[in-house]
């Protein structure tokens, strides 16, 4: 499968694989409830994310599938301001996901994160790459685009499939 310690470099950006260690600066990066109008829940306490953080490092309880999660940091600031992740299965599909920090929207920083990803991601056997976008997450459905992925028909628990 693919190796999940890799960073990857893109003009701004370095993709650092997540380590618990992170949780207390993502904590604040993710703190605004306003990031969590369309992919959900509440923010979590820097606790709280610390421990998320070290189930997601543990890695899936399923042989089948690899999490890969990365932090993204923004050189010029030297900051933290979102994260990226890719879910994969032995059979060579990745489901995508990415989220950045209120302060840092507008900038390119999902962009560049995801396009940076789904290069990276071809590099490896993953024939299909997918996202879950909410309908009204224009931000989001960009990103996608800008990424290589379009929007399909099909829907799940209300967002639409994108696909690659």
């Amino acid at each position: 499968m693919t190796p999940s310690g890799t960073s990857i470099r893109t003009p701004r950006l370095d993709l650092l694989p997540l380590r618990v260690e992170h949780a207390g600066e993502m904590a604040g990066v993710l703190a605004d409830p306003a990031l969590h109008r369309f992919i959900g829940g509440t923010p979590y306490t820097p606790e709280a994310l610390a421990g998320r953080y070290r189930r997601l490092a543990a890695g899936s309880p399923d042989p089948e599938v690899t999490w890969l999660n990365w932090v993204i940091l923004l050189r010029e600031e030297s900051r933290l301001t979102g994260t990226v992740q890719a879910t994969l299965s032995a059979c060579g599909t990745a489901e995508i996901a990415w989220v950045v920090g209120t302060p840092w929207q507008g900038r390119g920083i999902a962009k560049e994160a995801a396009v940076a990803l789904v290069t990276w991601l071809t590099a490896y056997p993953v024939h299909e790459i997918t996202a879950h976008i909410h309908p009204d997450h224009h931000a989001s459905a960009a990103v996608a685009e800008a990424a290589g992925l379009a929007p399909t028909p099909v829907r799940q628990d209300g967002e639409v499939r994108w696909r690659r």
